[in-house]
């Protein structure tokens, strides 16, 4: 199992239910592969520049241990939800 992050920026203009769906989600996409993870949930920030027209968005990071196929998995998912995740970045802890 691997230490892994990912950051990523919901779109601001959700309601507080989906927003919490979209991080239940990810967060039970990788308890249910056998990891552990961490949720931080930062609020509503403004973008250094306009994403999709919007100027701001809702940042969330997320610290999970995972085998090395779950950060494919779960950026496949994560770009089938382009219009309610505006950017996102998974990284390799050491």
């Amino acid at each position: 199992m691997k230490k892994y992050e990912v950051l990523y920026i919901l779109a601001d203009n959700l309601d507080d239910a989906t927003k919490e769906s979209f991080i239940t989600r990810f967060e039970n996409l990788v308890t249910e592969a056998g990891g552990e993870a961490t949720v931080t949930k930062w609020g509503s920030r403004k973008l250094a520049y306009e994403v999709n027209y919007k100027s701001e968005g809702y940042y969330v990071l997320m610290e999970f241990t995972a085998n090395p196929e779950l950060p494919l998995e779960m950026e496949r998912q994560m770009r089938i939800a382009k219009d309610e995740i505006l950017r996102f970045m998974i990284t390799v802890k050491e």
